[in-house]
């Protein structure tokens, strides 16, 4: 998209790579049926597959929106619009915190996911700094961001809702005569 400026492209911790492993190893014990295949998966394919994974992570904060693709056999792309982010909420557990890891879950005006996250990036490296960058984006995309003739005292602020209530008057007063 033509308009569109490339403001930060995250960067990835190669940690993801053991965090799945481990991850896709546990539902594999719990299930009692992957019990068979975990020697498979810790010496070759779950190797291959993590680091697959690793390399397909992909996230990009432009002017306008926050982009990420992922997956090694099924291919994920997600593109939200930044006035659509409502929230931005880490999330850890033992295995993450073991890893240092964190889970940045990204929930969004009208969530489609009965799961209540429309993103979750795992694995980025200084985590808070892009959620404030994005949080900062976003400020500046629906034109919230501080500026420092903004800072209205409150006698400005009586001053202008005296003038909304008088224009309102006028109109009510108009109305009312037609």
């Amino acid at each position: 998209m033509a308009d569109e400026t490339l403001i930060e492209t995250a960067e990835f911790t190669a940690k993801i790579k053991t965090y799945i492993l481990l991850q896709i190893a546990f539902f594999l014990l719990v299930s009692f049926i992957g019990i068979p295949l975990l020697p498979f998966w810790f010496l070759g394919i779950g190797q291959w597959y993590s680091r697959r994974y690793y390399k397909s992570l992909e996230c990009d904060l432009t002017n306008k929106h926050l982009r990420f693709k992922k997956g090694v056999l099924f291919r994920v792309e997600k593109t939200i619009p930044l006035e659509n982010i409502q929230n931005l909420t880490f999330i850890e557990n033992p295995l993450l915190r073991w890893l240092e890891l964190r889970v940045l879950k990204i929930e969004t005006a009208g969530q489609s996911n009965p799961q209540g996250s429309d993103m979750k990036l795992i694995g980025i490296i200084d985590a808070n700094g892009f959620k404030d960058r994005v949080l900062a984006q976003r400020s500046i995309k629906m034109g919230t961001a501080d500026h420092p003739n903004q800072d209205l005292n409150d006698s400005q602020v009586l001053e202008e809702l005296r003038a909304i209530k008088s224009l309102l008057k006028d109109i009510k007063t108009n109305t009312s005569q037609s």
